[in-house]
């Protein structure tokens, strides 16, 4: 209609106009009492259903998970005595997963049972430990160089309570000039009882780790029985928790550093294993299992 308006007569177009107006007015105003009656119709029904008597519904609130809060707490503790954090590929070249760290090509760690394999010739694998993390950074950086390597790791592995294809480590290694084991020991002290405890004793026992020279396995005392010993610790007292020992002068010499100038060690920790320790777990299969009842016990843990 009021399109139309063009083609009215020039003396008919006052009156027209106003009607025009007119009609215009009343119908927004009748949409206007439609819309409000539609609305308070639609907010009675809404409600109509609804017992207000009822209790509220609970929500149930996502927690963190174990490895997750276990290693931002060794990050934590790490970085307050100068480790910063490094990352890499998890898919890793033969070089940087083997070579580089000393594994010489006879080594059993290099055959399918333990490894995954993404391709061969050139061999690319998941890597089995973050230890090539650090190789990238001593490949890239110069000494001083004080980090933590975080991430995860692959074995072709038996599942099971106590082993698990897919795991977390957490791998520091500390280069300078006259490092010595004293300072790797130390240093392992620190972090255990920042851990466990200021009562925790530690206990250095000799091994063999292609990269390092000499080479150790690192105990803590059971924090279940104090030292005691139970059923978990198998009565000695004391709970494997690390491999360490003074970086392989090869090592570095592979990764462009100086021998003679420089020293270092490195240590690698599993985060389950830690987090086992920590909060009594049995079973290394409920981490991958998103079980809520088990995960909702971290809540206080946070």
């Amino acid at each position: 209609m009021f399109a139309e308006f063009k083609n009215v007569a020039a003396e008919d177009k006052k009156e027209y106009g106003a009607l025009l107006n007119q009609l215009k007015n009343e119908a927004q105003a009748k949409v206007d009492e439609l819309k409000k009656s539609l609305q308070s119709k639609e907010k009675a029904a809404k409600f109509e259903d609804i017992d207000l008597s009822r209790p509220a519904s609970y929500r149930s609130i996502g927690t963190r998970h174990p490895i997750s809060i276990t290693k931002s707490q060794i990050i934590e503790i790490f970085s307050r005595i100068g480790f910063d954090v490094s990352e890499g590929p998890e898919i890793e070249d033969d070089w940087h997963n083997f070579t580089a760290l000393n594994f010489p090509p006879e080594h059993p760690a290099r055959d399918m049972q333990d490894t995954f394999f993404v391709e061969k010739d050139p061999d690319l694998a998941l890597r089995t430990h973050t230890s090539s993390v650090q190789v990238r950074v001593m490949e890239n950086n110069k000494p001083p160089i004080r980090t933590i390597s975080p991430g995860r790791v692959y074995r072709n592995e038996a599942i099971s309570a106590r082993a698990h294809c897919f795991f977390h480590q957490v791998e520091g290694l500390y280069i300078d000039k006259n490092v010595s084991f004293a300072d790797l020991k130390q240093t392992l002290l620190y972090f255990a009882r920042e851990v466990f405890g200021e009562e925790t004793k530690i206990r250095l026992r000799p091994s063999y780790f292609p990269f390092t020279e000499p080479s150790a396995e690192m105990d803590v005392s059971c924090s279940i029985c104090s030292g005691k010993g139970c059923n978990v610790c198998k009565y000695t007292g004391y709970l494997e928790i690390l491999g360490c020992g003074m970086v392989d002068p090869n090592v570095l010499e592979n990764c462009g550093i100086d021998s003679e100038e420089y020293t270092g060690f490195a240590f690698g920790m599993g985060v389950e294993r830690i987090a086992q320790l920590k909060y009594n777990i049995n079973d290394l299969r409920l981490y991958s299992e998103n079980d809520k009842a088990f995960l909702d016990q971290f809540k206080s843990a946070l």
